[in-house]
């Protein structure tokens, strides 16, 4: 029998069928995913978009992946539950990329997160100069590769070159200073004495007041130190002995404030600073971290020059450069050095040094392609945007070259600009290439034209979603009427939808001005926002867009409003009639499943009352608090009120179940005997029975209680009506999140207030944006200033107004390259978003 006999034969899997799946909201759908093709899932926010690709699909690839292994294996690795679905063949061993993850510690960076820094420091360890004991450079040599010590030509002296893991600064290579975080912490005297018309007795000294014992003013008047008159006022040598007075101990007739009690006693004078250094010595916690930080500011090392890295690593030199100096080039010049490596190096070094070269320029084309060669080595992760880390994970998945593997990508789009697209599916196409398959959940339309297949899911989000509305090629999309982003990859759907300002009227209602010097890779800028209005900043990756909105606006409007000092880099800040600023991200809500939309929109307060008030409840002596489940009587004692239940069954993985109990419901079953009827109806309710009904659901029951049906209004003008009230905060999508946050904010007047919105549309699907836009202008017709960064050209296009960053990113970018109107965008060559903005417009 012929190989191709033999291959025709094979019944190889076209598709992976999932049948039964109930997942979250899927309700009991059956789906057939192409293999070996780039299928991207649609639909509006809730509609069961994750729950297909994450909760199903990859919770059933990576789990069934696992279970081949070992058992001892098993136990060492965090594995996941079953996923609710009657049958599932054929699913691919799977990884999956998140849409937010996890945000990086201290001492992560660019070069570690990527890998590219492994592949640098073993060219130093390997190809470069090293220095003897003695300090004396010695050439480079083949002997830290063949694990010889090395003769220095000058003194004689014998020594081992550093391997790559001692030029690590998360190890040996660490400076010793920092430790390799590459700042220190020290204490920021001028934000001792906030107020320096103040006596200490009044309090002038704010560490004593929060970190220290009162008696300090008692132990500094016993040390010559006037207390009764304003800190101003005290001589240089007073002030001294208040911020940096010696730790002696003194003798003092102590009188508490509180309980007039007197007392005699002998103790240790704590000086302003040492107070500080005292309480951040002893920090355990971040609670205890952030009565502390406010007194503190960050520095680069001086032992380092905030490079991390000792001095021993910073003496190896390769074509010219020390480590520290080549991770601070950004990744296009990296590149271009690392080629002209081999030439500086003996003839017999250069073979080895080609092989690490390729490992090393391999990686940094895959992070080149996805728009990122701006970026230096030696950026911190911390700094880097969603979409920023996104993409190196990405890379970092696509450098592996598997194949048969199922990668699921979860708004890969996140972060990107209109003109990194291009980059980012030409790398999703090399892992189709490669033999893999590639699910995509996304709401750009752009990449979803791309899709081989693509499944809808909906009608609607929460309970109304969960079903396939359709499915197939993109021209196969467009012709079904059911479809909801049929309109949108057509082209047919309306992309003007909010009444915007005209050029001539853009600053009638003021202006906010902001002068900054430069900073990270931005310029010095002048800023004009208009008061009153929606200005959106664009610009590619990396042009300053974060830095200046987030590290220099609301820095600065904060330290406006407090009448407090401004940010070193911020020169001047003039922003009439602003009283608050405030940032609404799309960091998640709450830390635990005891946070609900009930409890962080006020309305299960109001809802606790409503049920104290009934005569079941007093007939049982039932009082507000007792229907919390977090606190109250009625609480399920199961669950503890969460819910759900972890069950530890050894060496398979936790199981989270619903409570037996409650029934997820978080009330024991006593809550079900008080029950409340609305005026009108003849329907009673128990609260564990609304706390399950979806906001869209319980607003006409409260028709007679105007403030939680008021309440309730509100998340429904949000787009978040198809929210349980029972629902987690913590498990909301970014985009929810944010439009919760705003939730208290909505119907008051708003002249005095600045929003900013950091990346909006994360998770929104088109029509989603629709009703976005139609909260900003809620909020600007309420008079406030809604500042937007966005990548999102419908956002873009509905603007007042438009400051465009670039105009490409890092060393690249960090000036405005064009500012007005969308039209005036469009028209302005110099901006890379306007070429895009043309198109939208002109449909």
């Amino acid at each position: 029998m012929t190989d191709e006999k033999m291959e025709q034969e094979r019944n190889v899997p076209q598709k992976i069928i999932v049948r039964g799946a109930k997942v979250h909201n899927l309700k009991n759908i059956d789906v057939d995913i192409p293999l070996g093709e780039l299928v991207a899932i649609a639909g509006v926010s809730g509609s069961g978009k994750s729950s297909l690709a994450l909760g199903t699909l990859y919770a059933e690839g990576s789990r069934r992946y696992l279970e081949a292994l070992s058992t001892y294996t098993r136990r060492r690795i965090t594995q996941a539950e079953r996923a609710d679905v009657d049958e599932i063949k054929h699913v691919p061993a799977a990884l999956a990329l998140h849409q937010r993850p996890g945000v990086p510690g201290v001492r992560s960076t660019f070069g570690t997160s990527s890998e590219l820094l492994n592949s640098l420091r073993l060219m130093f360890s390997r190809l470069g100069s090293h220095c003897c004991p003695n300090g004396h450079a010695c050439p480079p040599n083949m002997d830290v590769a063949l694990m010889l010590p090395t003769k220095c030509p000058v003194c004689g002296e014998e020594f081992y070159g550093p391997g790559a893991e001692a030029m690590a600064f998360n190890s040996e290579g660490a400076c010793p200073t920092c430790s390799g975080t590459g700042v220190v912490r020290s204490v920021d005297e001028g934000t001792l004495v906030p107020d320096a018309t103040l006596s200490i007795d009044e309090g002038a000294v704010a560490p004593w007041r929060t970190l220290m014992w009162a008696l300090m003013k008692d132990i500094a008047r016993e040390m010559g130190v006037r207390t009764n008159v304003p800190f101003k006022d005290l001589t240089p040598e007073e002030q001294e002995i208040v911020f940096h007075g010696p730790a002696e101990k003194r003798h003092i007739f102590y009188v508490n404030d509180k309980t007039n009690v007197a007392a005699e006693m002998d103790f240790t004078y704590y000086s302003a600073v040492y107070t500080v250094e005292n309480a951040l010595s002893k920090v355990k916690d971040e609670k205890g971290m952030k009565r502390v930080e406010k007194f503190l500011h960050e520095a680069a090392c001086p032992e380092c020059g905030g490079t991390r890295l000792s001095a021993k690593v910073r003496s190896t030199t390769l074509a010219g450069k020390n480590l520290a100096e080549a991770s601070a080039m950004t990744l296009n010049e990296l590149l271009v050095w690392v080629d002209s490596v081999p030439g500086t190096l003996p003839a017999d070094m250069r073979p080895m040094a080609e092989n690490i070269i390729k490992s090393f320029t391999d990686n940094a084309k895959r992070l080149k392609d996805l728009g990122l060669d701006y970026l230096s080595l030696d950026r911190s992760s911390s700094t880097l945007s969603t979409g920023e880390r996104q993409r190196v994970q990405l890379a970092r998945a696509v450098r592996n070259e598997t194949t048969g593997v199922m990668y699921v990508l979860d708004e890969p789009s996140i972060g990107l600009h209109p003109s990194n697209i291009g980059g980012l599916m030409a790398v999703v196409d090399s892992l189709i290439e490669d033999g893999n398959s590639v699910v995509l959940v996304d709401h750009d339309v752009r990449v979803l034209k791309c899709a081989d297949h693509m499944i809808e899911m909906g009608p609607l989000a929460g309970s109304e979603g969960g079903t396939v509305i359709a499915q197939g090629s993109i021209e196969e999309i467009a012709r079904t009427k059911a479809s909801k982003i049929a309109p949108f990859l057509t082209d047919e759907e309306k992309v003007l939808t909010r009444k915007r300002a005209k050029g001539e009227e853009l600053f009638a209602h003021g202006t906010i001005r902001l002068k900054t010097a430069p900073i990270h890779t931005v310029h010095a800028l002048t800023v004009e926002i208009p008061k009153g209005r929606m200005t959106t900043v664009t610009g590619v990756s990396g042009s300053g867009k974060t830095t200046m909105v987030l590290e220099s606006l609301i820095p600065g409007l904060s330290a406006h409003i407090e009448g407090s000092k401004l940010p070193a880099h911020v020169t001047s800040i003039e922003a009439e009639g602003i009283r608050r600023a405030n940032l609404i991200d799309a960091t998640p809500i709450g830390i635990n499943i005891r946070s609900t939309v009930a409890t962080y929109s006020g309305v299960l307060d109001d809802l606790r009352k409503l049920y104290a008030k009934t005569d079941a409840a007093k007939e049982r002596k039932l009082g507000a608090g007792a229907f919390s489940y977090n606190t109250g009587e009625l609480r399920c004692p199961t669950c503890d009120g969460t819910g759900q239940l972890a069950l530890d069954v050894q060496f398979l993985p936790d199981v989270t179940i619903t409570c037996p109990d409650c029934g997820g419901s978080r009330y024991s079953k006593d809550a079900d005997l008080v029950r409340w009827m609305p005026k009108n109806s003849a329907t009673e309710y128990t609260l564990p029975e609304l706390m399950q009904m979806t906001v869209k659901e319980a607003i006409p029951i409260f028709s007679a209680a105007k403030k939680i049906q008021g309440n309730l209004s509100v998340l429904q003008g949000l787009g978040l009506g198809y929210l349980t009230l029972g629902e987690d905060t913590p498990a909301l999508s970014g985009g929810e999140a944010q439009r919760l946050k705003l939730a208290s904010e909505m119907g008051r007047t708003q002249e005095d207030a600045v929003f900013v919105f950091d990346e909006p549309t994360i998770g929104l699907h088109p029509l989603d944006v629709q009703v976005l836009l139609s909260v900003f202008t809620k909020l600007v017709d309420a008079g406030a200033t809604v500042i937007v960064i966005e990548h999102d050209l419908d956002v873009i296009a509905n603007s007042d107004y438009v400051i465009d960053m670039g105009p490409g990113g890092g060393q690249r970018g960090g000036r405005i390259v064009a500012r007005g109107t969308p039209e005036e965008m469009a028209g302005n060559e110099e901006s890379i978003t306007g070429k895009y903005l043309k198109d939208i417009l002109a449909n």
